[in-house]
C-alpha cells in the first residue's frame, strides 16, 4: 500500500505531458502571428509603392513611369503579380489621380487560408491632386 501511494504521489512526467499538449496550440499561434505579420507587411509595401505611384502621377508623368516608379517601390515583394490601376488615364491639372496596387495574398504555409477566401487580394490605393 506505501508503495502504491509513493507511485500516485508522483509527479516527474506532469511537465513533459502539460507541454506536449501545449505545444500544437503554442506552434499555431507562433506561426498564426508569422502569417498575419507577413499579409500586414505586403500590405503595407503596397500602400507605400501606391503613394509613391500616386505622387509620381500628380507630377505629371506617363502611365509607363507611374508603373514603373510603383515596381521601384514593390521591389520588396514578389512583383510578377502586381494588379497597377491608374484612374483617369487622362490627368488635368488640380483633378485627382488615384492609383491602386494589388496582388493575391501570399503567406508562408495553408495554415491560415481558412481566414482568407481563395484569390484574396492585398490592396494599396493612393489619391492625389495633379499639379
Amino acid at each position: 500500500m506505501v508503495l502504491l501511494n509513493r507511485y500516485i504521489k508522483n509527479n516527474r512526467g506532469q511537465a513533459l505531458v502539460e507541454f506536449a499538449l501545449m505545444l500544437p496550440v503554442l506552434l499555431l499561434l507562433v506561426v498564426g502571428v508569422m502569417e498575419f505579420g507577413l499579409i500586414i507587411n505586403q500590405y503595407m509595401v503596397l500602400a507605400e509603392a501606391a503613394r509613391e505611384g500616386a505622387r509620381s502621377a500628380a507630377l505629371g508623368d506617363s502611365d509607363t513611369a507611374i508603373t514603373t516608379v510603383v515596381k521601384t517601390a514593390a521591389s520588396q515583394i514578389d512583383i510578377t503579380q502586381l494588379t497597377i490601376t491608374i484612374s483617369p488615364t487622362t490627368r488635368i491639372r488640380g483633378s485627382r489621380v488615384t492609383v491602386t496596387v494589388a496582388k493575391p495574398a501570399q503567406a508562408i504555409t495553408q495554415l491560415m487560408s481558412p481566414f482568407f477566401p481563395p484569390g484574396f487580394m492585398v490592396q494599396g490605393a493612393a489619391t492625389m491632386r495633379v499639379e
